[in-house]
C-alpha cells in the first residue's frame, strides 16, 4: 500500500481507509505491506494489526512529500517483489509509470478524489496532478473508485474503465460523554461539529461566516488542523476568534472523536470537493443529525433531504445557516431522521463488503487462489509465503 502517510491511522481519510482494508486483507491471509513516510514515525519491520508497516524517506515539504515518499516505497517494493503494488490517490498514481513497465506487479490505484481539482494547489501542482490523472485512467491495471460520482467521471473521461468499491463504516459502540466533558468541557447534546482538515475544499471559513449568524449560544466545534495550508489554516483560525463561541481543540483521534461524533448536536459538511468522506459516513453511523453541502458524494449518501439529513447548495452561507439553524430547532423528527439515515448507511456503507470486492479484483489479477490458512502468519515469520503480497 502506497500513497498512505502511515499507520496506526490518526488523521486522513486514507490512512483510515488503509487500516481497515489492509487488517481484513491480512485476517484473510495476505501478505499485506504498508509504506509509512519517514516523518510519520513508523518502525521498519513494525507490526500492527497483522500489516507490517514500513518507513521509507521522504521530503517533509508540500510539493515533495508526497510524491518522494512514492517513488521511495516503490522502489523498495518492487526491491521485495511484490504482486500487487497499489496506490491511494492522484499524487502517489504519478508513479505506476514504474511498475506498470519495469515489474511483473500488477498495478491497483484507488481514487479518493480529484486531487487535482483541490484548492490547496497552485497552478504548476495542478499541472502535474493533471498529468496523473490522466495516467490514473489509462497506466493502471485496475482503477478503483470510492463513489458513484467518481465512478461517473472516470465512466465518462476514460475508456480504461474503473471498479466502484466504495469506503465503510462498522457500528461505532455506544461511548457516554466523558472526555468531551472533562477534556473539552462540553455538554452532550450541546455543541455543532465540523471535523476534517482546514483546506480550502473542505470550507470551514464558510462554515465559520455563516454559524455567526445562527442564533443562541451553542458552541461550535472545529476538529482538525493544517495539511500544508498554514496561511488558509490561519485564516481560518482569525475567523475563530470573531466567533466566542467557537471551539478549535485540533485533531483528535480514537474514543475522543467518537465520543465527539456521537453526542454533537449536529454535524456539519460544508465541503465544495469529495470522494466519498469518511467523516460523513461515520457522523451518520452515531445516529447524528447532518448538514451537508449538495454536492454529488454527499447527495449519494444522504438522498433526499429530510430531518436529520439537511442539505444545503454548496457554498451557500445564507443556505448554511438556515440549514443549521432548522436542524438545532428540529426537535425529536431530527434525531428520529438522523436514526433512519444511521440504518441505511450501516445497511449501505461496510468495509468486509469492500473487502470482498477488493480481495476478488486482486485474485483476478494476479490470477491465483485465496490464501488457504487463516489466520496469516506474520510477513516476518521465518519461510512466509509471499504469494499475495500487497504493497
Amino acid at each position: 500500500m502506497i500513497g498512505q502517510k502511515g499507520l496506526p491511522a490518526t488523521f486522513g481519510g486514507i490512512e483510515h481507509h488503509v487500516e481497515e482494508v489492509g487488517r481484513r486483507l491480512a485476517e484473510r491471509g495476505h501478505l499485506v505491506t504498508v509504506f509509512c513516510r519517514s516523518s510519520y514515525g513508523a518502525a521498519t519491520g513494525a507490526a500492527y494489526l497483522g500489516m507490517e508497516l514500513r518507513s521509507a524517506p521522504t521530503v517533509g515539504t508540500k510539493h515533495l512529500d508526497a510524491i518522494v515518499h512514492s517513488a521511495s516505497s516503490t522502489a523498495l517494493g518492487l526491491l521485495a517483489g511484490a504482486d500487487i503494488v497499489h496506490y491511494h490517490g492522484i499524487g502517489p498514481g504519478l508513479l505506476t509509470p514504474v511498475p506498470h513497465y519495469l515489474s511483473r506487479a500488477k498495478v491497483v490505484l484507488t481514487i479518493h478524489g480529484l486531487d487535482h481539482q483541490r484548492g490547496k494547489w497552485g497552478h504548476a501542482a495542478q499541472a502535474v496532478l493533471g498529468a496523473g490523472h490522466w495516467m490514473s485512467g489509462h497506466l493502471p491495471d485496475r482503477t478503483v473508485v470510492v463513489s458513484r460520482a467518481l465512478e461517473s467521471h472516470y465512466r465518462e473521461h476514460f475508456s480504461h474503465g474503473c471498479d466502484y468499491i466504495p469506503n465503510g463504516v462498522v457500528e461505532p459502540p455506544d461511548l457516554p460523554a466523558r472526555r468531551i466533558v472533562d477534556e473539552l468541557g462540553l455538554t452532550p447534546g450541546g455543541y455543532a461539529l465540523f471535523v476534517g482538515r482546514l483546506v480550502p475544499e473542505k470550507a470551514p471559513d464558510q462554515l465559520l461566516r455563516a454559524y455567526r449568524r445562527v442564533p443562541g449560544n451553542l458552541p461550535l466545534v472545529i476538529v482538525g488542523d493544517s495539511s500544508f495550508t498554514d496561511d488558509y489554516a490561519d485564516q481560518v483560525r482569525d475567523l475563530a476568534t470573531r466567533d466566542p463561541r467557537v471551539m478549535l481543540p485540533g485533531f483528535a483521534y480514537g474514543d475522543l472523536l467518537a465520543e465527539l461524533y456521537r453526542h454533537a448536536a449536529v454535524f456539519v459538511q460544508p465541503s465544495l470537493l469529495e470522494g466519498l468522506p469518511l467523516t460523513l459516513l461515520e457522523a451518520a453511523s452515531h445516529g447524528t443529525p447532518v448538514v451537508a453541502s449538495d454536492i454529488a458524494p454527499h447527495l449519494e449518501v444522504l438522498g433526499l433531504p429530510a430531518a436529520g439529513r439537511r442539505i444545503f447548495a454548496a457554498g451557500d452561507e445564507d443556505g448554511l445557516t438556515r440549514q443549521i439553524s432548522s436542524a438545532l430547532e428540529g426537535g425529536e423528527a431530527e434525531r428520529s431522521g438522523a436514526a433512519a439515515l444511521r440504518h441505511q448507511v450501516l445497511d449501505t456503507y461496510r468495509w468486509d463488503t469492500a473487502v470482498d470486492q477488493l480481495e476478488q479484483l486482486y485474485l483476478q489479477e494476479v490470477r491465483v487462489a485465496p490464501p488457504t490458512h487463516r489466520p496469516r502468519r506474520p510477513a516476518s515469520a521465518p519461510g512466509a509465503n509471499v504469494r499475495g503480497t500487497l504493497w
